[in-house]
C-alpha cells in the first residue's frame, strides 16, 4: 500500500483529502507539526507528498527545493497560489506537478498514480547506477567496474551512494552521518572514518585511488 503524505495546514481540507485518499486504497499520513518539517517529511519515508505552498515557519517551495537535495519523491504541490511564477518557482525546486485550488479530486487521483506509476518504473530501473567510472548495484551492494565486482557493506553502499546523488558537491561529515542516521544505519564519526577508509580501499581495487577526495575542514567530494 502506498503513503501519502498530506503537508497541508488547513485542518478540514487536509481531513478530507486523507479519507479520500484512503477510500481509494492509499495509507494516507498527515503532517500537522510544521516546525521541524523537512527533516520530518523525510523521516516518514513517503512514497508521495501533496504539499500546499503557504505554511507555517517556512514555505512549500522552500520544503520541496530542501527534500529534492537529497530524495526523489514525487512531489505534488496542492496550493491556492495560481500565478504562473509560483508554478515555475516549483517546478524549477523540483516539484512533479502543479495542482491550484479548487481543483477535481478525480484528477488529481490521476495525477497521483501517474506519478506513483512512473517512480516504481525508475526505481526499477535505477537499481544500476552508471557513475561513468564505475556501476553502482545499488539491488545488490555490488561496487562494479569492467569484469570486476566487489561486495560492500550496507553503510560502505549507502555512503556511496549518497556521494553519487551529491557528486561534485562537498559533503559534509555531519551531512553523512545525518543521512545514514534517517536511514537507520546508526554511525558515530569514527565509524564514519572507518568506512570511508574501507570504501576508499575498495575503490582503489579498480584503479579509482583518489576518486573520493578529503576536503579538509569541510567534508568530501566525490570527483
Amino acid at each position: 500500500m502506498y503513503k501519502i503524505l498530506i503537508v497541508e495546514d488547513d485542518e478540514k481540507l487536509r481531513n478530507e483529502l486523507k479519507i479520500f485518499l484512503e477510500r481509494n486504497g492509499f495509507n494516507a499520513v498527515i503532517m500537522d507539526n510544521f516546525k521541524n518539517i523537512v527533516q520530518d517529511i523525510l523521516n516518514l519515508k513517503a512514497d508521495l507528498i501533496l504539499l500546499d505552498i503557504n505554511l507555517p515557519y517556512v514555505d512549500g517551495e522552500f520544503i520541496c527545493k530542501e527534500i529534492r537535495k537529497v530524495s526523489n519523491i514525487p512531489i505534488i504541490m496542492v496550493t491556492s497560489r495560481d500565478s504562473e511564477l509560483d508554478e515555475l518557482i516549483s517546478l524549477n525546486y523540483g516539484a512533479d506537478q502543479y495542482v491550484t485550488k479548487p481543483y477535481n479530486i478525480q484528477i488529481l487521483l490521476a495525477k497521483i498514480n501517474a506519478l506513483l506509476r512512473r517512480s516504481k518504473e525508475t526505481d526499477t530501473n535505477q537499481n544500476k547506477i552508471d557513475c561513468n567510472e564505475f556501476i553502482l548495484n545499488i539491488s545488490k551492494s555490488l561496487l562494479e567496474k569492467d569484469d570486476v565486482k566487489i561486495e560492500l557493506t550496507k553503510n560502505e553502499m549507502k555512503i556511496l551512494h549518497y556521494l553519487v546523488m551529491k557528486r561534485g558537491c562537498i559533503v559534509s561529515r555531519e551531512e553523512i552521518m545525518d543521512y545514514l542516521w534517517d536511514s537507520q544505519s546508526f554511525i558515530d564519526d569514527n565509524t564514519l572514518t572507518v568506512n570511508i577508509k574501507r570504501l576508499r580501499n575498495k575503490l582503489e581495487e579498480i584503479d579509482l585511488k583518489d576518486i573520493i577526495e578529503t576536503k579538509r575542514g569541510q567534508g568530501y567530494l566525490l570527483k
